[in-house]
Parts: C-alpha cells; sequence; structure tokens
C-alpha cells in the first residue's frame, strides 16, 4: 500500500517513513488495565431501539443495576442530531454540537432523548461507577441546509478507479450553516471545500450508484481498498486531507470532552477515513483533557490480517472490535455440530492480539434486517458469550438485545417486512457476569480437544476460586480438567446440569455438560 504526503499534523509526530506519519503509543489508558478488572463493556442500544426518546432516561434510572450485575462500561449512541432529527440512529450526522437541544431536522431532542437527559446520564452513570464510551462519527455529514455548484467526476460506486465519465457541474448539499443553531458552540460552516466527494448531484436526482469526486480532491489514502478505495462511505465524505477539517474535528472532540467529561469513544467506520488521522486526533484530545482515554475502532473486515494492519498503522492509540470472532460465532452457529469447535478462534484478532481485542457476539450491524446481517442463531450465543466473557483475553462487549431482548418490524433484502424476535439471555448472562467477577482471574487452562465438546478453566489461586467451563455444539459431553482445589465440590451455575461433581486429591474432576448448551463449574460454597 503506498501513500501520498501526509498533511502537515496538527499533533506531534516522531517520525516520517515512507511518507506515513508514526506516532509513539500515547499515555491512553490501555485495555489491559480494563481486564485487570475483568471490565465488561455493553452496546447500550440497537438500532430499533424505540425513537420515543426514552434511552437516556433508562438508562440512568438502571445505572445502579447494571454496575451490580457486572458492567463497568457502556458503548452509547450517537448523541448528536441526524439528518432524521428524532428518528435518526445518529449515523447520518448533522450537527455534532446538537446534542439534542435545538430545533433542528424537525426535532429539538434526538432519538434517544434531550441534551439535558444526556448529560444527566452520563452523570448518573459516572456516580455508579460505570465508565461511557460515546460513539463518534467522524466520517460523513448528511441532510446539508444548501445547495453548492462544483466540477465533479463521477465514479462507479464499486470502482473508484477508473472515473464513469469526464468532469462537470454537479449540484450538491454542501452547505452546511446550521440554523437552528446559530453559532452556538461554533461558528464554523462546512462547504464543498471541506468534502472531497458526494453520491447525489441534485441537477441529475435520476443517476444512481455514482459517487462524484469534487474537482481538485482525491480519496482519502490509508483507508480499505474494498471497491478499488472505500473512503467514501455515504453523504458528504469529509476530507481528511484539509487542515479546517481536521482542526475543527479536533475543536469538536475537546468541546465534547469539556461538556460531557465522557471515560473514552467508540469510532465509527475508521476503514473508511484516513488512518493517520487519529494518533493525532487521539492525543490533541487527551492533551486537552489532562487524562487517558479508551478508544475502540470499529473496522468491519472478518480478516484478522487486516485488523493487525490497521493496529499498526495507529501506533497502538486505539483497540478494534474484532470482527473476525464475531464471523467464527456466524458461522458456528448456523454450522450447527458440523463445525469443529476446536477452530472457534482461528483467524479471530483476539488470538494474535488479546490486548487489543474487543471482542462481541452481535452488534446494530449484524442484528437481523441490517446492512451488515451476519446472525449468531439464538441457540449458540449462551455458548459464544461463555467465550468471550469467561476467558482471559479480550475486553468483552455484550449487545442491548442479547441482554433484555427485543422486538422489531422493518424490510428485508427481499423487499419484505419481517417481524424480529430476539429473546433474552439474561438470565445465562447474569450467571457469567458474577463468574467473571468472581472466579476469572490468574491462569487459563484450555482443553480444546474434541471437534464438539470444549472446556478451559482458570484454577484456583492460593486455594481460593477456581471454575471450569465446559460446552457443546453436539451431543452432551465430559471432559477430566484441572481446577487445583482438591476435594472440592462444584455446581453448575447455570442450573442445566444439577448434581454437582468433587474433584479428586490432584485437583482434577470430570465436568459434564448437555447437548447444545454450556455449564459453569463454580465451588459450591
Amino acid at each position: 500500500m503506498v501513500a501520498a504526503a501526509r498533511p502537515q499534523s496538527i499533533g506531534q509526530t516522531i517520525a516520517v517513513i515512507d511518507g506515513f506519519s508514526l506516532y509513539l503509543p500515547g499515555t491512553r489508558r490501555s485495555l489491559s488495565a480494563v481486564q485487570e478488572i475483568n471490565g465488561v463493556l455493553m452496546q447500550a442500544f440497537h438500532w430499533y431501539t424505540p425513537a420515543d426518546g426514552s434511552l437516556w432516561r433508562e438508562l440512568s434510572e438502571n445505572a445502579e443495576e447494571l454496575r451490580s450485575a457486572g458492567i463497568t462500561a457502556l458503548w452509547m449512541p450517537p448523541a448528536s442530531k441526524g439528518v432524521g432529527g428524532g428518528n435518526d440512529v445518529g449515523y447520518g450526522v448533522y450537527d455534532l454540537y446538537d446534542l439534542g437541544e435545538f430545533d433542528q431536522k424537525g426535532s429539538v431532542r434526538t432519538k434517544y432523548g434531550t441534551r439535558e437527559e444526556y448529560l444527566q446520564c452520563l452523570s448518573a452513570l459516572r456516580s455508579a461507577g460505570v465508565e461511557r464510551y460515546a460513539d463518534c462519527v467522524l466520517n460523513h455529514r448528511m441532510g446539508g441546509d444548501s445547495i453548492e455548484r462544483w466540477r465533479a467526476v463521477p465514479y462507479s460506486q464499486d470502482n473508484r478507479l477508473a472515473p464513469a465519465g469526464g468532469m462537470r457541474e454537479i449540484e450538491c448539499y454542501t452547505g452546511f450553516n446550521f440554523p437552528g443553531r446559530a453559532g452556538k458552540y461554533s461558528a464554523f460552516e462546512w462547504h464543498a471545500q471541506h468534502f472531497d466527494a458526494v453520491d447525489y448531484d441534485a441537477a441529475n436526482p435520476g443517476e444512481h450508484g455514482m459517487v462524484y469526486l469534487l474537482e481538485g480532491k482525491k480519496f482519502d489514502d490509508y483507508t480499505a481498498l474494498e471497491k478499488g478505495n472505500f473512503a467514501y462511505l455515504m453523504g458528504c465524505d469529509l476530507d481528511f486531507q484539509h487542515p479546517d477539517v481536521r482542526r475543527e474535528l479536533i475543536n469538536w472532540g475537546c468541546w465534547y470532552l469539556d461538556q460531557t467529561r465522557v471515560d473514552g469513544f467508540r469510532l465509527d467506520a475508521i476503514k473508511h477515513i484516513a488512518a493517520w488521522f487519529f494518533p493525532e486526533w487521539i492525543d490533541a484530545l487527551e492533551r486537552h483533557a489532562g487524562r487517558d482515554l479508551f478508544v475502540v475502532g470499529e473496522y468491519w473486515w472478518p480478516n484478522a490480517s487486516v485488523l493487525e494492519w490497521y493496529l499498526g498503522a495507529v501506533g497502538g492509540r486505539m483497540s478494534v472490535f474484532d470482527v473476525a470472532l464475531h464471523y467464527n460465532f456466524h458461522v458456528a452457529s448456523n454450522s450447527g455440530s458440523s463445525f469443529d469447535m476446536r477452530r472457534v478462534f482461528e483467524g479471530s484478532l483476539v488470538a494474535r492480539r488479546p490486548t487489543e481485542s474487543v471482542t462481541f457476539v452481535e452488534n446494530h450491524d449484524s442484528q437481523p434486517l441490517q446492512a451488515l446481517e451476519s446472525v449468531v442463531e439464538p441457540w449458540f450465543k449462551p455458548l459464544a458469550y461463555a467465550l468471550i466473557l469467561l476467558r482471559r483475553d479480550g475486553y468483552p462487549c455484550i449487545f442491548y438485545p442479547d441482554y433484555y431482548g427485543a422486538e422489531y418490524e422493518d424490510f428485508g433484502r427481499d423487499g419484505n417486512r419481517h417481524r424480529v424476535v430476539l429473546p433474552s439471555h439474561r438470565f445465562l448472562m447474569d450467571v457469567f457476569l458474577r463468574a467473571r467477577r468472581d472466579f476469572c482471574h490468574g491462569d487459563q487452562y484450555d482443553y480444546f480437544d474434541h471437534p464438539n465438546v470444549i472446556g478451559w478453566t482458570r484454577p484456583a489461586q492460593n486455594e481460593e476460586g477456581g471454575l471450569a467451563v465446559l460446552l457443546s455444539n453436539g451431543a452432551a459431553g465430559n471432559k477430566w480438567m484441572e481446577v487445583r482445589r482438591a476435594g472440592t465440590r462444584f455446581v453448575d451455575a447455570t442450573g442445566h446440569v444439577r448434581d454437582p461433581i468433587t474433584s479428586n486429591e490432584q485437583g482434577w474432576a470430570e465436568f459434564r455438560c448437555n447437548g447444545g448448551s454450556v455449564s459453569v463449574w463454580v465451588p459450591e460454597s
């Protein structure tokens, strides 16, 4: 991969090699620090969270309950006003400074509530000891306030390497002056020079499937290479080569930290944004705040080698979601007993970079009827959650509908409307969370020696603790495993296997599980 020369950095660069700015790992709060306290992250929303403005109040009311359950941090939905106003999930971002305060896009509140309710929610979570990570959408803007004329070259959405026509004048909604906010918090306005591409020409509304690269611009480098260059995703794509763009995003980030005091960020769609920008952005925000921030990026690609490349490209300044492991779960859940469970971590990021991986089972993009639909079937979810919550490596993230359940309707790719029911797995997840808190410490012994029945133990430390996990994607199974507690009665905390098991004098026991199930064995006391 060859990059063009980097624009002048606002932050401090320690070296430039082959035109790429390299940064020393900074002082951000590391994932390993989170792992030391057996931290658990919850994605506290999903695509179909009701658009009634109640989420901020709900999370405020549940703050203490969530912390008591063992959830130590929440990934909050995007809090800024989107193009859909009070119905926008938040990824069609219109005004980053409008947190539900101004009458814009047909609503004062966002989908989740008002600015005041948001800040009260953050305060309640902080008081309960729950960290708050804000979902940050920097890639694009949507819903421009005025049309601007600009010359551009059309490209097919599926091929950003070869132009689909010559330079021509287009009409694009690239004027953003936010009349409802009227300059409060920031007087910055967005115009065509701040973007590199759009996907709509108001002069030719019937033309579809095109990306228009604005005159004098190029697609950002150090992005995903899908479609030739995947810098463009949607809306008005920010030009990260432009110094005013980078400066404004840093100014906004500093303002946001001052307003919210969040503990970190989940960065959206990072494979569409020049990788060299984020070390600069994170460093500037941490300097401004005078504290460490935890940052996790969403680079949606199932190949762990690509995810590893990205981690290197940003100089260890963030963690990323283990998309490769999610797809392993997806395949396993759709394969039944034919999937070899010994290979469940094969090709995953957590197997290679355990202290930089945020593991997850499902999220708002992969849930049924969504753009990246890759469902993990309900029968397999208890097994998958055991595999991320009860092991040593990775920072596990649980999904709101998997904990609480959800029902919704929407149109699928087949053009038909479907009703979806996602069952709650809260009982078992609470069991896993308690076991993680009380017993998942120290060493880990793996027993991945059977295609269907696998297990591991977290042996006792100084005659205290001790945990054994056994699961099967086929028939019922049993396995001898070491827990380093002699003559101790173990019970299955899930209740799936009723009879207790006693370890022998050497601290070993033959643990059991039912078919298509998971058992979590803990000392009876």
